[in-house]
This record gives C-alpha cells, structure tokens and sequence, in this order.
C-alpha cells in the first residue's frame, strides 16, 4: 500500500472511530465492528480494490452523519412542539409532493 493511500485508511479509520462514540447500539459495539472490517482487508494490494474500500468507507461515514443529524432534528422537534403539532407537521411533509415543486397532493 502505498504511502499516501496508507495515510488515508487511517485518516478514515480516526474519522470512523470518532464517529462511532455516539452510535445507537454503543461505541464498544461500533469499535469492535470496526475494527474487524479493518482487519478483514489488511491483505489488499489491488490499488483500485483499495480505493473501493475507502470510497465505502467515506459512503458510510456520511450515511453515520445523516444518522446522528437526523437523530438531532427529531431531539429538537420533540422538545419544540407538542406531540399533535409534531404529528401535522410530519403529516404535512409527508404530504409534500417534491417532484411538483413542493406543492402539495390533493
């Protein structure tokens, strides 16, 4: 593996690490997760299967962000607005056709 592509697995393996201390199902539960998938792809040496790799790693870390972003905004809505109000509001989004310009269905 060369150096530049060395230094990038573990720049994403901290930033995967990091990430994995507010996880759902626990931190130890993420870093033993983690870690394994490490260990499973020590042994590749295709340069463009390398890449692939990283390029799911990056994949998930953004999808763990969305995650945690998500998890906030409800926090926050739930805090905000009574459980009827939170409730027409989910039902109007729900309601929102995107595709038409946010107008929406009747």
């Amino acid at each position: 593996m060369s150096s530049p592509t060395r230094h990038r697995v573990i720049a994403l393996y901290k930033q995967l690490s990091y990430l994995g201390r507010e996880y759902p199902a626990g931190a130890d539960y993420f870093h033993k997760k983690l870690k394994s998938a490490f260990l499973k792809n020590k042994d590749l040496t295709d340069p463009a299967e390398i890449q692939k790799r990283i390029d799911l790693g990056d994949y998930i870390c953004k999808e763990i962000e969305a995650m945690y972003h998500i998890n906030k905004y409800r926090a926050m809505k739930k805090r905000y607005y009574e459980d009827t109000q939170a409730e027409n509001i989910q039902k109007k989004i729900e309601s929102t056709n995107w595709a038409d310009g946010g107008q929406a269905k009747h």
